[in-house]
C-alpha cells in the first residue's frame, strides 16, 4: 500500500464552541456541523475534526485536550501574521524560524490554541536550488 494524502486530523478539545471560535476568528477557518454535536474545522481542501474530551469514542482512548501539533500553510506573511499574535495577546512557542515540511523548506511560526495544542503557521520558502 503506499498512502497519497491526508485527508484529516483530529483534536481532542475541553470545548468545542471555544476551540471553534479561536480558529475562525485567528485563523479563517470555517466551522460545518458534520451531524448533530459533531464539528469540523475546514480550509482549503482540509478538514479538522473536533472531538469534545467528555465525548471521546473507546477507539482515541488516549487521546486528551493539547496533545496535538500540526502545521498548517498560508500565503499571507508568516512575519505579519506573528505581529497580529502578540498584538492579540497570544504568546509565540517559537519563531518566526526555518523548518523542514512536507516539500521544502518553510519559514514558520509556533503558538497554542486555547486547549494547549501546538499550532505551525507557515509560508513555504523558494527551493534553494531553484534560486542559483
Amino acid at each position: 500500500m503506499k498512502i497519497a494524502s491526508l485527508d484529516h486530523i483530529v483534536l481532542c478539545v475541553a470545548r468545542v464552541d471555544r476551540t471553534i471560535e479561536f480558529y475562525q476568528r485567528l485563523l479563517g477557518m470555517e466551522a460545518r456541523e458534520e451531524r448533530p454535536g459533531k464539528w469540523s474545522l475546514h480550509f482549503g481542501s482540509n478538514k479538522i475534526s473536533l472531538q469534545e474530551a467528555g465525548s471521546v469514542p473507546d477507539i482515541a482512548r488516549s487521546t486528551a485536550p493539547g496533545s496535538g501539533n500540526f502545521c498548517v500553510l498560508t500565503r499571507d506573511p508568516v512575519v505579519q501574521f506573528s505581529e497580529e499574535l502578540r498584538s492579540l495577546g497570544i504568546e509565540i512557542v517559537a519563531g518566526p524560524g526555518e523548518r523542514e515540511g512536507a516539500t521544502g523548506k518553510l519559514l514558520s511560526v509556533y503558538f497554542r490554541d486555547p486547549d494547549g495544542n501546538l499550532v505551525e503557521v507557515s509560508n513555504p520558502l523558494p527551493d534553494s536550488a531553484a534560486e542559483t
